[in-house]
């Protein structure tokens, strides 16, 4: 991973708050693919003793931001990146640690070809939650947008 996608999670812990606040772990940034982890921590806790569903849904909104920087971070200075829209299915009781594996839905350079065009594209981020034995506690799908500054 280079420098630059390194400091992505640097990034993220310094302007968003509730990165700090849920000491989330940014364990690879890419253009293509984000990983980030939401340690065990009881004070996130829920009623059954597992990670809140709002931790999950914030640790996996986390993890498609910083794959929408790695893949668009160029494109700031003409766009700014948005949220458009997000469902989110959980399907597994989540325990102790979890992890958000984010994927980009559309290759960057289709969302950028529309942008160049005029257009305000709009993109999928997928992201798939797991406990430390790898089942699948949950998975969310993001709309993010670029919108083209005025």
């Amino acid at each position: 991973m280079s420098d630059t996608l390194t400091n992505i999670g640097e990034l993220m812990a310094a302007t968003v708050p509730m990165t700090r606040t849920l000491n989330l772990v940014y364990d690879e940034v890419a253009p293509d693919r984000a990983v980030v982890t939401l340690p065990d921590q009881p004070d996130f806790h829920n009623h059954v003793g597992g990670p809140h569903a709002g931790a999950i849904f914030t640790l996996a909104e986390s993890a498609s931001g910083a794959i929408v920087l790695a893949a668009f971070g160029d494109q700031l200075s003409r766009a700014v990146p948005l949220f458009v829209s997000a469902e989110v299915v959980y399907t597994k009781l989540a325990m102790g640690p979890v992890t958000a594996t984010a994927t980009l839905g559309r290759p960057a350079a289709e969302v950028v070809a529309e942008l160049d065009e005029g257009e305000r594209p709009e993109f999928p981020v997928d992201i798939d939650i797991t406990r430390e034995d790898g089942a699948v506690t949950s998975r969310m799908s993001v709309v993010w947008t670029l919108r083209p500054n005025r």
